[in-house]
């Protein structure tokens, strides 16, 4: 099994300092107009399959073999180049800008961004490839409803998920004795200098939001500062242990802080081990991210690249991947192959592959599903106003 996470580079954008280079750098007003049918159709009618393509995402997103894509290879006959080349959205975004914008190619065909400031970014600037459906049967009959209803991109014009998954709260049970279920845990002073809350400016600015019940997704600049004020005073009153990125999971683990917020990947993973730690989705809600696939503009092979996109989505194929990436596949019918294939296994393959197929933090049910949000969809001049305010708390 994988011992290493997505997470552990920790990539959200709009805490760094080129988060906020771009926000003051102005790309804002050349935003791209959306997509028409017949545009979208003239494009891809001139396209043609080249027989090879690059693909670039994040480390340990692949199985060590690249079996998905030596399977995709054999089935097709397209050879693949696959790097693993992102570590941060905001440092992915910043190395593309200046490239796509100049009309010139990344040398990809398709690369993998989070939901969030630098995605949008991709879209709004004419940068990501429209997508022909025609081309995508298997991600129409394969894809989970839920992704296929993404607010960051209504009706997947641009990007399809790679994988996915949660931000609720993790708890140290040797420490923690009663069933945490509430937001409001991470702000209870019972708790004093024993929670972790994340840096990120997205991550805790949502979890202020819903803890005082706004959605992030319909969020306004009075709801930002009514985030804020609950999580300064949260801060002030000592009940914050310290603001992490990846380290809290070795802290919750430890009983170095004894709640948290945490993502769903990282504490499977720890649950696994053996490791006294529980994960909940607060019942007043949970946030939901994203990896998704686009096609950066300028790519030379996008018919290859659509193909590739389209092919991760067989359930047998999406299933060897959420077997190693140890996410929420965006393929509900992984679940059964998991279940299948767990029957068959022996020993401590067995068990690791029921703890996959039946647990919550990779196949959230419909309950959790309903109390997860998005993050606040934000343009630059609005960064400039949300950033300060979260990074006023976790900086000071």
């Amino acid at each position: 099994m994988n011992p290493f996470t997505r997470r552990d580079a920790f990539r959200l954008g709009g805490l760094s300092a080129a988060g906020l280079a771009l926000a003051a750098c102005g790309v804002q007003g050349q935003k791209a107009a959306p997509p028409k049918a017949d545009a979208v159709a003239d494009f891809w009618s001139k396209q043609t399959k080249h027989g090879k393509v690059v693909f670039a995402n994040w480390p340990e997103y692949m199985p060590e073999d690249k079996g998905p894509l030596e399977k995709f290879k054999s089935d097709t006959g397209i050879a693949y180049e696959y790097k693993e080349v992102i570590q941060e959205n905001d440092q992915f975004f910043g190395k593309a800008d200046p490239v796509l914008r100049a009309g010139q190619s990344l040398g990809y065909d398709i690369v993998v961004m989070t939901n969030g400031i630098q995605l949008q970014h991709m879209i709004e600037l004419g940068y990501a490839v429209p997508l022909d459906h025609s081309k995508l049967p298997n991600f129409q009959a394969n894809a989970g409803q839920k992704y296929k209803e993404r607010g960051y991109d209504p009706g997947n014009k641009y990007t399809i998920p790679f994988t996915s998954g949660v931000t609720g709260i993790a708890y140290n049970t040797d420490h923690v004795k009663d069933d945490i279920t509430s937001i409001e845990s991470l702000f209870d002073p019972k708790y004093k200098g024993r929670v972790g809350m994340m840096s990120d400016a997205q991550e805790i600015a949502n979890f202020g939001m819903i803890a005082l019940g706004i959605d992030p997704e319909k969020s306004t600049e009075a709801d930002w500062k009514k985030a804020g004020e609950k999580l300064k005073a949260q801060r002030d009153a000592g009940i914050v242990r310290k603001y992490y990125d990846q380290g809290y999971i070795n802290a919750v683990s430890t009983g170095d802080v004894w709640l948290t917020m945490a993502w769903s990947g990282d504490v499977f993973q720890r649950q696994l081990a053996g490791e006294p730690v529980k994960f909940v989705v607060p019942e007043e809600g949970g946030t939901i991210w994203t990896d998704n696939m686009l096609i950066p503009k300028n790519a030379a092979n996008p018919v290859d690249a659509i193909m590739l996109m389209d092919y991760l989505y067989q359930p047998a194929v999406a299933a060897e991947l959420d077997e190693f990436i140890q996410f929420v596949t965006p393929v509900p019918a992984v679940q059964d192959l998991l279940r299948e294939k767990a029957k068959t296994a022996k020993g401590e393959d067995k068990k690791a592959l029921e703890d996959m197929a039946e647990s919550p933090l990779l196949f959230p049910g419909e309950a959790d599903y309903a109390k997860l949000r998005n993050y606040t969809p934000l343009n630059n001049k609005q960064q400039q106003v949300f950033n300060p305010i979260f990074q006023s708390i976790t900086q000071a």
